[in-house]
């Protein structure tokens, strides 16, 4: 069973930091690659970035391209979401999903059925 869980959540306040982990199991981590996405209230889930197993990363929010940066320990079978600058717009639940390598062009598209998902950790940045 692929399970994905993310930690690393919580309350920063605006130009702090924080890093993200996904935790990754039940699967091959060569064959998928791993995104992350955010889903603020009231919002539609948006794709941050995608990152596959050889550490290649592609950013998808001209939000985040220059404050947020994607890595992975292949060994350990994790991806991070290191955020910095943090502004209070940043605020929402953010999710990393995997989807098979032969879909990983859908990576960007949070809607595709494709996705194993983890259960998501709350940033709240105070202003």
């Amino acid at each position: 069973e692929v399970q994905l869980v993310e930690s690393g959540g919580g309350l920063v306040q605006a130009g702090g930091s924080l890093r993200l982990s996904c935790a990754a199991s039940g699967l091959y981590f060569d064959d998928y690659v791993i995104g992350w996405f955010r889903q603020a209230p009231g919002k539609e889930r948006e794709a941050l970035s995608c990152i596959s197993s050889s550490g290649g990363s592609t950013y998808f929010s001209d939000s985040v391209k220059d404050r947020f940066t994607t890595s992975n320990d292949n060994a350990k079978k994790m991806v991070f979401l290191q955020m910095s600058s943090l502004k209070p717009e940043d605020t929402a639940v953010y999710y990393c999903a995997a989807i098979s390598v032969v879909f990983k062009d859908r990576c960007n598209d949070p809607t595709t059925a494709f996705f194993y998902w983890g259960q998501g950790t709350q940033v709240t940045v105070s202003s």
